[in-house]
């Protein structure tokens, strides 16, 4: 009797431990597929299941035009997934002793300043992670985008000149710039800078071997993926595939908003670290449990977009931002997840907590259709869903928003008045100076009126004429997003400032034109 009752329970306690998923059977296949027919030029997936990495691998190349695969160890740019790992580095300082998360910064960055006094002595270490500080979606971004001659500390000081678009802690607005006060303070704690303490407490504490923090060490690594976008058509994300150039990156004072590159090994590693709150695979701990909980604990709520019907189950109920993390729902079960994107390559990071599973799915080009794709994919193989074609849904998804953009722009160009230019070209000539992101110049030319973006190296072109006072950049290189200059003229026809804003309805948040104020200025020569 006693041993049939030990067997009987022995298989319920079978029966209650959930099968091993194991990846999609057809995977290599599928993915494989679905990048050749989308024109997708590499793809890297890593997945983890109760502690184990099933799958780390490639497809695709690194480069367009040249044969290198794609593999495990290829490292990819992140984007703003690396927002998470730049709270595990303040969670490391936190489990130390040295900060707490509602430390004020201004008690480790004594000479730290938001616009508002106020908001300067009461902002914390945790405000700066969780998007709730009053600035706009984006707001100065483009002291990073997409490069930069600033300093990171430059950068920092000058955050106390975005003048507010809410009160603070009233409204939720996605930022980098406060990512990157999150990692001069940890400079300004711990003596290194942000690329060296989380490249040794982070990354290679946790595993991570190929992972890079800056620049220099990734030129170094031969095992790297190229940025990819579309940029021949009528706006970004039309037209066939092409090689960015290497150095159009994130501005290295922005990085820990998003400048990390990662393999699908590093991302496997780093998925184990958070579906074991913290614990190493190998014994001891990245950060404690009480870290881990902090970091997955909903902070400020975000607004929830309306999704068209054919993709409403994609559509949460609720969702909001922790440190470094988004949490919502997705069929029933918490999500945590995030996405990130630096021009030309794309990533999305995603956990379901109560399935022990997180996978990575990292591309060099910027087919967002693809990885939403895949990413609604995998949730719904590993909570057990019938096949609902998320591939399909997403990308006709995509390929309408580029539709809608065209559209626009087609509506845009015309209907421009046949009014204006008010003055000569001479008259608009000089420098203006925003307060946060310093000196344009605008000069008057054999080639007519060009504009230089003084802050950011080779952001510089030609102003055409577009109606009355108004004009739009012809940039040199292709990659910046246009945008449309427009002049405001006193009664004696002198310029008194100039304003921007982008010409794609679709550009991305980062090229926040919109929040200049750009005053003219003696040219002191």
């Amino acid at each position: 009797m006693k041993s049939a009752r030990l067997l009987a329970a022995s298989l319920m306690l079978a029966l209650s431990v959930p099968a091993w998923a194991e990846p999609p059977a057809d995977i290599g296949d599928s993915v494989e597929a679905l990048r050749q027919k989308i024109g997708a030029v590499g793809v890297s997936i890593a997945i983890v299941e109760d502690g184990r990495t099933t799958l780390a691998r490639g497809w695709g190349v690194r480069k367009l035009g040249e044969s290198a695969p794609v593999d495990a160890e290829t490292i990819f740019q992140t984007g703003s997934t690396g927002k998470a790992m730049t709270a595990a580095a303040l969670a490391v300082l936190v489990d130390q002793g040295k900060i707490a998360w509602d430390d004020p910064v201004i008690k480790h960055m004594p000479w730290f300043r938001m616009y508002d006094p106020w908001v300067t002595r009461e902002i914390s270490i945790r405000d700066l992670l969780v998007h709730r500080s009053g600035l706009g979606l984006g707001q100065g971004d483009l002291m990073f985008v997409p490069r930069t001659y600033l300093t990171r500390k430059q950068t920092v000081e000058r955050v106390a000149f975005l003048e507010p678009k809410t009160s603070f802690r009233s409204a939720y607005a996605y930022d980098n710039i406060l990512y990157a006060v999150a990692g001069q303070l940890i400079e300004e704690v711990t003596g290194q800078r942000w690329e060296d303490f989380i490249r040794e407490h982070v990354l290679r504490a946790g595993g991570m071997k190929n992972a890079t923090s800056d620049s220099e060490d990734r030129f170094r690594i031969p095992n790297r993926s190229w940025p990819h976008a579309r940029l021949s058509g009528a706006l970004r994300g039309l037209g066939p595939q092409q090689a960015l150039d290497e150095r159009d990156e994130l501005g290295r004072n922005g990085a820990p908003a998003g400048g990390l590159a990662l393999s699908a090994d590093d991302m496997a590693a780093w998925l184990k670290i958070q579906l074991a709150h913290g614990a190493l695979p190998g014994g001891g701990r990245l950060f404690s449990e009480e870290q881990a909980k902090q970091m997955w604990t909903p902070v400020t709520p975000m607004p929830i977009t309306e999704l068209p019907e054919s993709l409403k189950l994609a559509q949460p109920m609720q969702q909001a931002y922790a440190l470094g993390w988004q949490v919502q729902d997705y069929r029933g079960h918490r999500i945590i997840q995030h996405s990130g994107g630096v021009f030309g390559s794309i990533t999305r990071v995603v956990m379901i907590p109560d399935k022990n599973v997180g996978f990575a799915i990292m591309m060099n080009s910027e087919d967002s259709g693809m990885i939403l794709g895949l990413t609604y994919e995998l949730l719904d193989h590993y909570l057990d869903q019938p096949d609902y074609g998320w591939t399909t849904k997403w990308q006709d998804w995509f390929e309408a928003r580029l539709a809608g953009g065209v559209e626009f722009l087609k509506q845009a160009k015309a209907s421009p008045a046949k009014v204006g230019p008010s003055l000569k070209p001479a008259g608009y000539a000089g420098r203006y100076r925003d307060p946060w992101y310093g000196d344009v110049v605008i000069a008057d030319g054999a080639k007519g009126l060009t504009i230089d973006f003084t802050s950011t190296p080779r952001m510089a072109g030609r102003l055409k004429h577009w109606q009355y006072d108004s004009f739009v950049t012809e940039f040199d290189d292709p990659a910046i997003e246009p945008a449309y200059v427009t002049f405001a003229l006193d009664a004696d026809g002198k310029v008194t400032g100039v304003t921007m804003k982008p010409v794609s309805m679709i550009a991305d948040f980062s090229w926040d034109y919109q929040d200049l104020d750009l005053k003219p200025v003696e040219d002191k020569k």
